[in-house]
């Protein structure tokens, strides 16, 4: 039974039959429909109160109390109206993922009624404890008042009986304590360095903006073999298990025909997004069996990234309804291609100038040449702090692991783009870029195809595509505000030491354009070991990217390192992005989850190990024990010496493979249990890599080998030849 008259809304539309005289709605007549977007502002807020809101979203106007409650009225009455009864701030603490305490709208009145209330106070500001979720030491457990403000720029949305409402968090003292207060503090950065640019090419009174469209990849896997695998449960991915022989190597999954049954949970996953206002574009089966992504139309990254997480949120309960989990682990499975969120990034302004955008005269293409040089320079001098931003305990198993993308952030540019800055380099005059080629494939049915001006390269980690840059490192389980924060940050300071180099060319009697341009090529030229075209997997290429000067770390704990360093603190102050403060409460939150992820994969193991693959191994250890006693009785003595040679053979196998996993495993708990000891969450992060991690893939080579040796009936765990393929 339905429990809201909201829910069953929802499911009569699902059920409404589809005749001729009686079509189902289309996808248009009930998008954003729990989205208090401006449609519905419009029907619940007056003029003058929605002229504030759009002012307060575009243009960084701070709303006035009377605005907020006359807000906080309409939202309630929308709300109410839609049979809503709860309210929640909705923030995105650094665990990653989302947070979300729900209040009713009931308040006792008089003696033994009630009313519905809702304020803009209540609208604005809400606490809470902010010890409670990671802060990196900057709240001690009894300092525990934390509070999350209203952010206008992202519209409330419905999701059940429950109005969310998108919120920053901050702590008592004002330092962020999520990913969404950095990241609208990067896009006024950016925004503002890239407007002072556009002034000299005219454009002013123009909003500059940062664009992103995901990529969201992803497993599924059955509910009830799901529920068979405590690693999958406790960490979100197999511990152990042995290749299938036959998994994504006859490449047949890919943009293959999408399974009945997931698109059947991808039909109500889009009809519940579109409800949300996401706006999901495109869907298909990945690489790796049982992989699948979705991608939406790009948008403002503040709003793109809320959506994200949206997705995510309403992904979990979806899948849950057609019979699976949903995996948003990097690497689930090894020995397939892993799960990245692609992040298509760019800045332009809201009249729809794409400053990453070719154009059709010589300024256009100046200005075009520029802004993409600048995020050259921007990216090669901040190498390791890109890396940083997506370097985590789950993605990198991911990242290196000869699947896009390297563990070495590098730049793809494409033939003509390259061609054009090379040609920028050998000339004093403006280069001419070419547009679009056509190519024939001489089928009268088929007609030209318009070919992008640059190809694809998927072992780049960060790769120019035509009109912006694909940052193809960002892990599928990451909160993409992360890494956008960063991109916007380092080019946000690198775009104003670029006006800075041109203004003192200008004031030194060189007029503006031969400035910008002369400015261009030198900035190109400092950043030309940052651009590689080339296959990113080979050996080659990692000794010619650390000549090159590109960072080569690989080890997540060392790569946060870079988030303490003086240049980088200087640069992150700045922009005003966040303080040396926060930039240390985010390396010792980084380092502690590292640690507690690695702990808890250790932790699992031993279980695992201990309590479902050794008593299962000497099981069948003693069942051919047994049968090599009974050949005894039956063959002769020099039978038996023949046939019974091999069982001995796989009965030494399994008795070594069980004495070591038992002796490795006591060495892995006891190497946590060091581990934990360390003095700082850095050095402890640092064994967890170094000392602990080499013992979960040691153990899980011998419990892979044992896979294959005890008898399938006695197996414990479902294998990947069942979990990999939907059934």
């Amino acid at each position: 039974m339905p429990s809201s008259r909201f829910e069953a809304v929802d499911e009569a539309f699902k059920k409404r039959p589809i005749v001729v005289d009686a079509p189902a709605p289309t996808t248009s007549e009930y998008y954003g429909c729990n989205v208090f977007n401006r449609k519905a502002m419009r029907e619940y807020l007056s003029e003058d109160t929605r002229r504030r809101i759009y002012e307060s979203s575009e243009q960084g106007v701070i709303l006035d109390r009377k605005t907020a409650e006359d807000v906080a009225a309409g939202m309630k009455k929308w709300a109410l109206d839609k049979g809503v009864t709860h309210y929640t701030h909705w923030f995105q603490p650094l665990t990653g993922g989302t947070a979300e305490k729900h209040n009713s709208f009931i308040e006792p009145f008089g003696k033994g009624e009630a009313i519905e209330e809702f304020t803009g106070k209540i609208l604005c500001q809400q606490e809470s404890d902010a010890s409670s979720f990671p802060n990196g030491g900057l709240r001690n457990t009894f300092e525990a008042r934390g509070y999350t403000a209203w952010d206008p720029s992202s519209p409330s949305f419905i999701i059940g009986d429950t109005l969310c409402i998108p919120t920053i968090f901050i702590s008592y003292n004002g330092e962020a304590l999520d990913y969404k207060a950095p990241l609208l503090r990067s896009e006024i950065a950016v925004g503002k360095a890239a407007e002072a640019l556009l002034e000299y090419f005219g454009i002013k009174d123009d909003r500059v903006v940062a664009y992103l469209g995901w990529e969201q990849e992803f497993f599924l896997v059955d509910s009830a073999l799901y529920a068979q695998r405590p690693d999958l449960i406790m960490t979100d991915r197999t511990l152990i298990g042995h290749n299938a022989a036959r998994n994504q190597q006859l490449e047949d999954h890919y943009l293959g025909s999408i399974p009945e049954r997931v698109l059947a949970f991808m039909r109500d996953l889009e009809f519940e997004c579109y409800k949300l206002g996401v706006p999901i574009k495109a869907r298909h089966n990945e690489v790796a069996p049982n992989q699948f992504e979705i991608a939406p139309v790009y948008e403002e990254a503040n709003l793109a990234n809320d959506h994200n997480l949206v997705l995510m949120a309403v992904m979990k309960t979806v899948s849950e309804k057609h019979g699976f989990k949903v995996l948003f682990h990097e690497k689930p499975y090894a020995g397939v291609n892993g799960s990245g969120k692609h992040c298509n990034w760019s800045i332009g302004t809201v009249s729809g100038i794409g400053l990453f955008t070719p154009g059709k005269t010589d300024n256009e293409n100046l200005m075009f040449l520029m802004f993409v040089s600048n995020v050259l320079k921007a990216v090669y001098d901040n190498n390791a702090l890109l890396k940083a931003s997506v370097l985590t305990a789950t993605n990198a198993h991911r990242l290196g692991a000869n699947e896009a993308p390297p563990a070495i952030i590098s730049t793809f540019l494409g033939d003509q783009l390259r061609q054009a800055f090379d040609e920028l380099l050998s000339s004093t005059d403006m280069v001419k870029l070419k547009g679009k080629k056509t190519y024939s494939l001489h089928i009268p049915q088929v007609p030209e195809l318009f070919l992008d001006n640059t190809d694809r390269n998927r072992t780049s980690p960060f790769a120019f595509t035509g009109n912006r840059f694909e940052f193809r490192a960002v892990g599928s389980s990451a909160n993409c505000s992360n890494a956008v924060c960063t991109l916007n940050t380092i080019v946000a300071d690198q775009l104003v030491k670029f006006k800075k180099a041109v203004d003192a060319r200008v004031k030194s009697g060189i007029p503006v354009m031969q400035a910008i341009l002369d400015e261009t090529r030198e900035t190109y030229r400092a950043s030309e070991n940052e651009c590689f075209d080339g296959n990113g997997y080979s050996k080659e290429w990692k000794a010619e990217a650390k000549r090159r000067g590109l960072d080569c770390e690989t080890s997540a704990p060392k790569s946060y390192n870079i988030l303490t360093d003086k240049d980088v603190v200087a640069l992150y102050k700045r922009a005003g992005v966040m303080t040396d403060v926060e930039l240390e409460a985010r390396k010792e939150t980084y380092c502690e989850i590292y640690s507690k992820k690695v702990e808890i994969e250790a932790r699992v193991l031993a279980d695992l190990t201990a309590n479902h693959i050794l008593p299962v191994a000497t099981s069948y250890e003693t069942k051919l024990l047994d049968n090599v006693s009974k050949m005894r009785e039956v063959f002769s003595a020099s039978e038996y010496k023949q046939l019974s040679a091999t069982e001995l053979d796989i009965i030494r196998n399994i008795a070594t493979h069980i004495s070591d996993v038992r002796d490795l495993a006591i060495s892995m708990e006891a190497a946590c249990d060091k581990a934990n000891s360390a003095k700082s969450e850095s050095a402890k992060a640092n064994a967890y890599h170094d000392k602990v991690i080499p013992y979960i893939e040691r153990i899980r080579v011998l419990v892979d080998d044992l896979e294959m040796i005890v008898d399938d009936d006695m197996w414990p765990l479902p294998k990947y030849r069942e979990l990999l393929f939907i059934r």
